[in-house]
């Protein structure tokens, strides 16, 4: 039960690590010389060691772009009220007419946008972006109170493991040749996992038994996923009911891994 409960406590714990030497790596690209300074005055005047921490940072604008997409990763799946405040963070401002310091993002430091008066005066340079950073590291840091709250829904983790236990087992039905038993127990995962996503969304669905069709429609009209997603939801759909009830044509090995690898996907994709 507690499987991905571990998984995510370890993607967290190694975010955790990466956001301090990318806090680091941000102050050496935004501060230079001052910064190297003072990694010297706390290295108590040992050059080697200071130059040792330095050549450790990794590049700012390579370390911080997976660091942001695994970070909006884990975020989605443990507190996805705090995505919009993340991103927003991150990206310019729709409808921005002129650059400030007040909406400088760290999409324009990644750019390396620098916005000055009569030539001398800064107006927002990279270092602009140092509070949003702070602040993106602070509503990561926030995920280890759920993990230590007593108080933490683990419904949708353990959801998420009894759909992987099912698809092994579809996968395991596969491999032994029973194509339409592992196309339907994929099929019924798609289900649960589709009638799990508009309970999260508070979507009402009007039939005491949807289907996938159904629930599809409900996503798609509440705008929760777009149309390719929808079609791609429809195609898996089509195929489990090749599985489950066209007995005039037989579903191919090839179908089934599709559905079973696409459903595996969507579990993974779609909150």
């Amino acid at each position: 039960m507690s499987s991905n409960l571990d998984r995510f406590k370890k993607d967290f714990d190694k975010l955790l690590r990466e956001s301090v030497l990318i806090e680091q790596s941000f102050a050496h690209e935004a501060y230079g010389d001052e910064y190297e300074a003072a990694v010297l005055e706390t290295c108590k005047g040992n050059e080697k060691a200071a130059k040792e921490h330095l050549d450790a940072l990794p590049s700012f604008k390579d370390a911080y772009q997976s660091w942001y997409s695994e970070s909006i990763a884990i975020l989605k799946q443990l507190l996805p009220d705090r995505v919009p405040d993340f991103i927003r963070l991150y990206e310019k401002p729709k409808g921005r007419k002129e650059i400030s310091f007040e909406n400088y993002r760290i999409e324009d430091a990644l750019q390396g946008l620098r916005i000055t008066r009569n030539r001398y005066e800064v107006i927002a340079d990279f270092k602009s972006a140092m509070p949003h950073l702070k602040q993106q590291i602070a509503i990561l840091k926030s995920l280890k109170g759920r993990f230590e709250s007593s108080l933490y829904d683990i419904r949708q983790l353990v959801q998420a493991d009894l759909l992987d236990s099912e698809l092994d087992a579809a996968r395991e039905l596969l491999k032994h040749k029973f194509l339409r038993a592992a196309g339907a127990v994929a099929g019924v995962v798609l289900e649960k996992h589709l009638l799990e996503v508009c309970m999260n969304h508070n979507l009402k669905i009007s039939k005491k038994h949807p289907t996938i069709a159904d629930l599809n429609d409900a996503l798609k009209n509440a705008g929760v996923i777009e149309t390719p997603q929808w079609r791609f939801h429809q195609h898996l759909a089509d195929i489990r009911n090749l599985c489950d009830h066209n007995k005039k044509k037989e579903p191919t090995p090839e179908q089934v891994d599709d559905l079973i690898e696409g459903v595996s996907k969507v579990a993974k994709t779609v909150f």
